[in-house]
């Protein structure tokens, strides 16, 4: 009996995936519910995995534009699971002593087939195809990849080993030829250059931060806040509060806080623009759904807290960090990073001393969060007087179509307010 393999549906709104490729050959016995590939969409990557046991019977083996629904592969669950034992046999040495002439225990390869081994170990069909462009032989290739498979980047780095042994190999020329100067090769590194496709994640993130810069009036807005107190409070609780909550105490909750207080106040920053020409109006939200910046290796998502109003400190953290925890691993859904009102970038995690955030559409603003780092400003404490204090860069990127300057750098300095004083956010 056979078991179709579909396309499934990574949300609501899309149609189409990317299949980059399956992780076992056509043919190959798979395990229920192991991994066979991973189809990519322009908002998340989801795991294709096997519905039964059986031989693996490919249909398509990538591309891009795959509709959803579409049946890209089947499970001929009558197949029979590999022998273990005659498996053993394969790559076998014959005993010691044996003649040149001497044959291999029955069941071996004669030779390594192209498609299915190199040394004992599985080839890529990408790295086969490159293999045969550049004529290495992958047989003499150790793999990196799982289970010692053979990857391109290990084709690719074969390829740039051999080349100066190759030169090093080459017949010196003949006393009676004529002797032709040459001038002397650069001593300095690899010059390789390679292409990989963009995911079509990347694609979207691409499309939507160009379309921004496009359609908005985008303008950005900087002030300075002093983190002597939020950083006071996070080190006398935060043994207390990760013991009773079970989640460490960051910066990012204070400034949600904050920043939840602010479109409070400020409620044209946490407005969209909709419609065009005479339909134009403003949409005005009585929530807040504060969308947190995540990177991940695949590219940048913006998961939302849904009503960040209603969270408390402990509730703030333990969805950041699950968040975190889920995008790395590429588990989040799409109804998770689709809307938000505002969103907060923090690229103070990575070093940034200073930026300008692009906004996320439709929304009006974004808020940049930057390094802290110690400078000499007037101590408030002892007016005329310089002290070291830790220090953070705020900017405020906003839509000047709709948020005037005036609320911008308004919304700006209650942020600031509110972390220099945090005991306010308690009246917030």
């Amino acid at each position: 009996m056979a078991v179709d393999i579909t396309i499934p549906s990574p949300g609501e709104s899309i149609t189409e995936v990317s299949l980059s490729g399956w992780l076992k050959d056509d043919g190959a016995y798979v395990e229920k519910d192991e991994l066979l590939a991973e189809i990519e969409s322009d908002k998340a990557t989801l795991e294709l995995r096997a519905p039964a046991a059986g031989a693996l019977k490919i249909v398509t083996k990538k591309g891009d534009g795959i509709k959803v629904g579409t049946v890209v592969a089947a499970i001929d669950t009558t197949g029979a699971r590999p022998n273990v034992g005659a498996a053993a046999g394969v790559g076998a040495v014959a005993p010691a002593g044996a003649g040149v002439g001497a044959v291999a225990p029955a069941g071996a390869p004669s030779g390594a087939s192209a498609g299915a081994s190199s040394g004992g170990s599985k080839v890529s069909g990408v790295a086969k195809k490159v293999a045969a462009e550049k004529g290495v032989d992958i047989a003499a290739i150790a793999g990196t990849g799982p289970s010692g498979r053979v990857m391109k980047d290990d084709v690719l780095a074969a390829t740039t080993a051999s080349t100066p042994a190759a030169a090093a190999a080459a017949p010196a020329p003949s006393s009676t030829e004529p002797k032709v100067r040459v001038a002397a090769a650069p001593v300095a590194g690899s010059r390789s250059v390679r292409r990989e496709k963009m995911t079509k994640l990347r694609q979207k993130i691409a499309e939507r931060l160009v379309h921004a810069q496009h359609t908005a009036a985008m303008l950005t807005t900087f002030n300075e806040c002093d983190m002597t107190e939020v950083m006071r409070l996070r080190t006398e609780h935060k043994d207390a509060f990760e013991k009773r909550f079970g989640v460490g105490l960051g910066f990012m909750s204070f400034f949600v806080k904050a920043a939840v207080s602010g479109l409070q106040k400020y409620p044209r920053v946490n407005a969209y623009i909709v419609g065009q020409g005479a339909d134009t109006e403003i949409e005005f939200h009585d929530y807040s759904d504060i969308a947190v910046a995540v990177g991940t290796e695949k590219g940048l998502v913006v998961p939302v807290l849904r009503n960040a109003e209603a969270l408390s400190f402990a509730g703030v953290e333990s969805a950041i960090k699950d968040f975190a925890l889920r995008a790395k691993d590429g588990k989040l859904t799409v109804d998770e990073m689709t809307g938000g009102t505002f969103t907060i970038s923090n690229g103070g995690v990575y070093g940034s001393l200073m930026s300008t955030p692009i906004l996320n559409p439709p929304q009006s603003a974004i808020l940049g969060m930057h390094a802290i780092k110690k400078r000499a400003v007037e101590d408030p404490k002892n007016p005329g007087q310089v002290a070291l204090r830790p220090m953070m860069y705020l900017a405020l990127s906003y839509d000047h179509r709709i948020i005037d300057g005036a609320e911008a750098v308004g919304f700006l300095v209650h942020i600031k307010d509110m972390i220099e004083k945090p005991e306010r956010l308690l009246f917030a």
